[in-house]
């Protein structure tokens, strides 16, 4: 079944009048090809219209869309080749963070990022993208073999936020997500993070320092997700729409603050209408920038990317 959000209703609407109208023209076989294309050249408008102006929540719904691509199906679309690595050698394989070798257009390079899952069954073992510290000392672990061996880093970033079990924080989730923000910081080949979905809290961010930080265009980042930010100020998830808009977490504002270095664009309706074409433009970005990183030597992305970081925010006295 069809996801459909509240704002997306006019769309909804139009393209069942076109449906109606097709119908009713193939089974009378009069010519309605005039009231058709009428009604396309106003979904189209529509479409741009509502598509082109959409509200902080409106992003947040769009970048949690059920069929929105995945990790492992940007992996698939964009890489010629990929062989997955598991565990972090303590604990055990967190399936909410995969990751592994990869070739894009012959290119090697360590990718990893956020697993949601598409069903119950697949949410369920993925915890919904949550990960647990193993989860990101297996990302460690692989962006050190990444470094090892010379080879760049690609992040892909979408979650909910790092697992907030009691489990999670006796085996130090805190420390394991401070320890890559460290590490990464520091790490001697190119990193490129990308934001596909949500970017919630520490758990983004404990993939997410590099040298070039994107986001896809319809999706968020930011310290709280709407509906936390509502419950901490109002005592309810009510005021979300509001949350949203205060929190500044679409790419737009992110760009527009500086804090990321670009938004790559997505199919009109978001990445799930055409995830062919959402994974070309990533693609296309991705190997513009390994290009450009994998000229420069280790000293000067390391000084680049703390400089980045280090420019972000302003201070007030």
């Amino acid at each position: 079944m069809k996801t459909t959000f509240d704002f997306e209703k006019p769309i909804a609407d139009l393209q069942l009048q076109i449906e109606k109208v097709t119908q009713v023209a193939e089974k009378t076989q009069v010519d309605m090809s005039a009231t058709v294309r009428e009604l396309e050249e106003k979904l189209a408008s529509t479409e741009k219209e509502i598509y082109g102006n959409l509200t902080g929540w409106q992003n947040v719904q769009m970048s949690r869309h059920p069929d929105r691509p995945q990790t492992y199906d940007y992996i698939e679309a964009i890489c010629d080749e990929f062989i997955e690595l598991h565990g972090d050698r303590t604990v055990k394989d967190d399936k909410a963070i995969v990751g592994g070798m990869a070739s894009i257009d012959g290119n090697a390079v360590m990718i990893i990022g956020h697993q949601k899952g598409k069903n119950t069954k697949e949410r369920q073992f993925h915890n919904f993208g949550m990960a647990n510290p193993e989860g990101y000392r297996k990302a460690l672990r692989l962006m050190k073999m990444a470094e090892k061996f010379n080879k760049p880093v690609i992040t892909l970033i979408d979650t909910m936020g790092a697992y907030p079990g009691l489990e999670a924080e006796e085996r130090g989730q805190g420390e394991a997500i401070a320890r890559n923000l460290m590490e990464m910081a520091v790490l001697k080949v190119p990193i490129i993070c990308v934001v596909i979905g949500e970017g919630a809290s520490g758990g983004a961010l404990g993939i997410g320092v590099g040298n070039r930080v994107y986001m896809m265009e319809h999706t968020w980042y930011s310290v709280i997700s709407p509906e936390s930010c509502s419950s901490i100020l109002w005592r309810s998830w009510d005021h979300k729409e509001k949350a949203a808009e205060a929190l500044k977490l679409t790419s737009e504002d992110m760009l527009g603050n500086g804090l990321i270095d670009g938004i790559i664009p997505e199919p009109l309706g978001g990445a799930h209408q055409d995830p062919a074409a959402a994974a070309a433009n990533l693609k296309s970005q991705l190997l513009k920038d390994l290009a450009e990183l994998t000229a420069k030597d280790s000293d000067t992305l390391v000084t680049e990317r703390i400089d980045k970081f280090s420019k972000m925010g302003v201070v007030t006295e």
